[in-house]
């Protein structure tokens, strides 16, 4: 590599001054590109030996200024083995800027940079994001610059970012904006994702935040018991409205679909399955990964209960709609849990799968989960109950 680089000294003879001396430029080389600068020394024409790279031993101050002029050769070289340690690009400025001691780093304050980054993920909406999932960022976005100018009164560099930064950014959501503690530690990974990304593009030479370690949450599964599903799918409504919300909650239990995959339900996702049978066959909203589901006989018969000439399965319901329009279903059947289409999922995958021994790979797999160990947090508990159920069972019956 050092073929590529090289360190000359060049006299101006074009430029002498009023002492008829020209001055004496470093010139370094590098891999095709070049930087000059001046080495503040300046003499006559004829003491100085381009061929040397040296002054004349006539001049009075050779001795001075050859010295002088080696010392900056070695400092440039030094310079140069450093940006190689690096293992990044780097060209003569970059080498020059090292010799100097000028921090050509990237600078950009945090709330600055955060608007740069959702100007990028703007861009992939409808290509790798959904706009969803963007507006959360742009939520975490609008704390970050009201948090940042009620604290600091004015944006604050990245490079200047402690973890103590992120310690005042939990209280003032805490304090300021109420949020659990589970909707803190999805806007801090949210604005860590921006972080990590900035340190990709060079403002930041590490993750400021590296020791952070955000507060667990706990967070029970809330599901229906076979005995409420069935008070459930046992109930007839007399209003339409009621009726149709019931079985889809009905059908997304034994389907386990998330709202917009039951809403965006297409004739077409229903396919003859290798062993004969009707499958679901999509993409997952939230992560876009295939999902495939056999169809239940009690989601088949809701599926047939609303089948027509539509391409879409079921009548629209708007989520808000739906899970307003539960909470007085769940009141008339006398369910006395807090009914959302969530629960209709967390339903499907703990009473009609796990506490009917399917196995947590298959739940996974189900579910549309990205990682079985996201089902196994999620779901764990569920596990543990249901043996817990079965060996007090067992128990029973060997006393």
């Amino acid at each position: 590599m050092t073929q590529n680089f090289k360190v000359l000294f060049v006299q101006a003879k074009n430029r002498p001054n009023k002492l008829s001396e020209c001055p004496i430029y470093c010139r370094i080389t590098y891999h095709g590109s070049r930087h000059q600068f001046s080495t503040g020394l300046a003499i006559e024409t004829q003491h100085w030996i381009a061929k040397t790279q040296a002054i004349s031993k006539k001049h009075p101050k050779a001795t001075q200024f050859n010295y002088q002029l080696e010392e900056i050769k070695s400092g440039i070289l030094t310079s140069f083995l450093i940006r190689i340690s690096t293992k990044k690009p780097f060209s003569a400025l970059d080498i020059y800027n090292q010799y100097v001691g000028k921090d050509d780093r990237k600078r950009e304050a945090v709330t600055a940079y955060y608007k740069l980054f959702l100007a990028k993920l703007k861009k992939l909406v409808g290509l790798q994001l959904k706009e969803n999932t963007y507006n959360k960022f742009v939520y975490v976005g609008n704390h970050l610059e009201t948090y940042v100018k009620l604290e600091y009164k004015k944006d604050v560099l990245l490079e200047d970012l402690t973890e103590n930064f992120l310690v005042g950014f939990v209280f003032y959501l805490i304090v300021e904006k109420k949020q659990a503690q589970v909707t803190i530690n999805k806007t801090i990974q949210r604005f860590r994702t921006a972080i990590k990304q900035a340190i990709i593009e060079g403002y930041l030479e590490k993750d400021p935040f590296v020791s952070y370690k955000p507060k667990k949450t706990r967070k029970e599964v809330v599901f229906l018991t076979n005995e409420e599903l069935f008070k459930l799918q046992s109930f007839e409504f007399k209003q339409n409205r009621l009726a149709l919300v019931k079985n889809l909650f009905i059908f997304c239990c034994y389907s386990g679909l998330a709202y917009r995959e039951m809403a965006d339900l297409k004739k077409g996702n229903i396919q003859v399955g290798f062993d004969g049978f009707n499958w679901i066959k999509m993409l997952r909203e939230k992560t876009q990964r295939p999902l495939s589901i056999p169809i239940l006989p009690k989601a088949q018969e809701m599926i047939d209960l609303y089948l027509n000439e539509d391409e879409k399965i079921f009548p629209y319901v708007s989520n808000q709609t739906f899970n307003s329009y539960l909470k007085e279903v769940a009141e008339i059947v006398g369910i006395e849990k807090i009914l959302t289409h969530h629960i209709a999922r967390k339903t499907f995958a703990s009473t009609v799968l796990l506490y009917n021994d399917v196995p947590m790979e298959i739940v996974s797999e189900l579910l549309g989960h990205s990682s079985i160990v996201v089902t196994q947090e999620s779901y764990g508990k569920v596990v543990q109950k249901k043996i817990g159920e079965t060996m007090t069972a067992l128990s029973k019956r060997l006393t």
